[in-house]
């Protein structure tokens, strides 16, 4: 379990403000809590990069070989039936089956792997159980920092906060 400071704000400009000043302070941005979007902050959230489109092109890629394998093996190896002259291989007659079976499963491997990310479905959050947590969808603004190991530097952090006008600073485990 890490630990990490939650500061909540009662307006917009500081909350915008004390998100700007902890980048500029190298503090990372774990998250922002908000009961509406809030656009500049969005910069200041450090984001991982999303590996969705790789799942998707594996998924999709591989399915697309083992129907495509399937059809060959059937055809031209497993039963081989000459028709006319025709190669056993018809490769464009064997495209439509990869190809729509490799889209449905590249959007299956998609969405699974959009679960696995964003670690859903998550139906109770830790967060939830604060005193005060829920005014969050009505009228606070939380920002969730690391926090520090050595108690100076969680001290400094803290200082920090409240010199940018945080109204209340809490520790919380996640």
């Amino acid at each position: 379990m890490t630990a990490m400071l939650l500061a909540a704000f009662d307006d917009t400009v500081r909350f915008v403000e004390a998100a700007r000043h902890a980048k500029n302070a190298r503090y990372p941005v774990l998250d922002a809590y908000t009961p509406f979007p809030v656009e500049a902050v969005r910069d200041v959230i450090e984001h991982r990069r999303s590996h969705i489109r790789l799942a998707m092109f594996i998924g999709g890629a591989a399915m697309a070989a083992l129907a495509y394998g399937i059809e060959y093996f059937s055809a031209v190896l497993n039963y081989p039936y000459n028709a006319g002259g025709r190669p056993l291989d018809a490769w464009p007659a064997f495209m439509l089956v990869p190809f729509a079976t490799g889209i449905l499963v590249a959007a299956i491997a998609g969405f699974a792997a959009f679960l696995i990310e964003t670690g859903l479905p998550r139906l109770h959050d830790r967060l939830f159980a604060i005193e005060g947590f829920e005014r969050v969808s009505q009228d606070r603004f939380v920002l969730a920092l690391p926090c520090p190991q050595a108690e100076d530097e969680k001290l400094k952090l803290i200082a920090f906060l409240r010199r940018t006008g945080a109204a209340a600073i809490r520790e919380v485990e996640r």
